[in-house]
């Protein structure tokens, strides 16, 4: 028998508990135990934050947002702040404990559920002799080995069907609406919500914006009897002169870059510029929440069980990826290098110049055809 132990980090995403599920199910049908570390790594810190889950602590979590577990993206255990008795901020390591805890509760493997900070974390533990198992988990899918990471798919639709809204009050009002969605160094979110969900301009980290280029759009729109216009902006997006945005302090007032507030630039920009009656909207946490999709599910309960073959296989300090419809395993060193970025030469941001969208630059083709 083996003694499973999964945890989940970072920020929620649609299809966490989709994962649980299946980790649970598939390690009860091999006569494994499974337990849960509340809130990141707390279960390991404090016994009272590890719970058992068998399959009728998990019936029917698969449709459901969030994780049972509780998240957190402020637990990394070997850069721990904390405020001391003088009121500075000390940071502290406190892995080695965490690691003692682990092989005294007799563990086998932890699989670690969260994006490129929470694999990082489960990656350096598996260096101290942890044997770790990831699975890939961001809205922003921009994780560079694994073709789509869950709670992506649910994200895009939450934030398409928010555009579809807007529309209509959009043109009631002849406003622009400014729409910023999540993507700190990715726009994903962003393009593929922009382009289904019909966007006259899209902003994205991967291309820098100017201005000019985007009311220019806004006013064509109106020559051609279109009196309003919908902008998507990905929060990491930045101006052609490297401004980024940046919205407060992070952790126990540490220095630390928060992305947010280029939607209400951009719109107040394009008032000022057009005057234009623009609005902003931020669309925030929203894209966290909610059931996942049928894709996100499908692909959650796939990774939970791929995972746990990769337990049985013992091929640890690797990741369960997507890659060409398959379930293979990466090592977490190489998912976590770098972040996967939109290619520009895609063909999926061709159709978004094709049908007319702006994208902050000016389009490759206007500027061939002008030669």
């Amino acid at each position: 028998m083996k003694k499973i132990v999964i945890s989940t980090g970072g920020g929620d995403a649609p299809g966490l508990n989709a994962v649980i599920y299946s980790v649970v199910h598939t390690c009860y049908r091999k006569g494994w135990e499974v337990y849960g570390s509340r809130s990141g790594y707390a279960g390991f810190l404090d016994i009272d934050e590890m719970i058992r889950l068998a399959p009728r602590d998990v019936e029917g979590i698969y449709s459901a947002g969030g994780t049972i577990l509780g998240s957190t993206n402020k637990g990394n255990p070997f850069s721990r702040p904390v405020m001391n008795l003088a009121g500075e901020v000390q940071i502290l390591d406190i892995s080695d404990k965490i690691l003692r805890n682990f092989n005294r509760m007799g563990f086998d493997c932890h699989i670690a559920i969260g994006g490129d900070g929470s694999l990082e974390i489960a990656h350096n533990f598996a260096l101290k002799g942890m044997p770790v198992i990831g699975v890939p988990k961001t809205i922003d899918n921009d994780l560079k080995k694994t073709d789509r990471t869950f709670g992506f798919d649910t994200a895009v639709s939450t934030a398409t069907e928010a555009l579809d809204k807007l529309h209509s009050t959009a043109k009631s009002h002849s406003r622009v609406m400014v729409v910023e969605v999540m993507g700190r160094d990715s726009g994903w979110i962003a393009l593929y919500s922009g382009i289904s969900g019909g966007a006259d301009v899209i902003l994205i980290p991967e291309i820098p914006f100017d201005m000019e280029e985007v009311c220019d759009k806004i006013s064509d729109n109106e020559l051609h009897d279109k009196h309003y216009s919908i902008v998507v902006v990905a929060e990491g997006a930045q101006t052609k002169e490297g401004q980024v945005f940046n919205k407060g302090k992070g952790e126990l007032g540490r220095d630390e870059m928060i992305l947010g507030g280029v939607g209400e630039w951009v719109a107040a920009e394009i008032r000022k510029r057009t005057e234009k009656d623009t609005r902003s909207l931020v669309l925030g946490h929203l894209q966290r929440g909610g059931s996942p999709t049928t894709f996100d599910r499908l692909l959650a309960l796939r990774f939970g069980a791929a995972a746990v073959r990769l337990v049985e296989d013992k091929v640890f300090d690797h990741m369960v990826a997507l890659n060409n419809s398959k379930m293979v395993a990466v090592p977490i060193a190489e998912a976590i290098k770098m972040r996967k970025k939109v290619d520009l030469g895609s063909d999926k941001v061709q159709t978004a110049r094709d049908i007319g969208i702006c994208l902050g630059d000016v389009d490759p083709l206007e500027l061939k055809d002008d030669c």
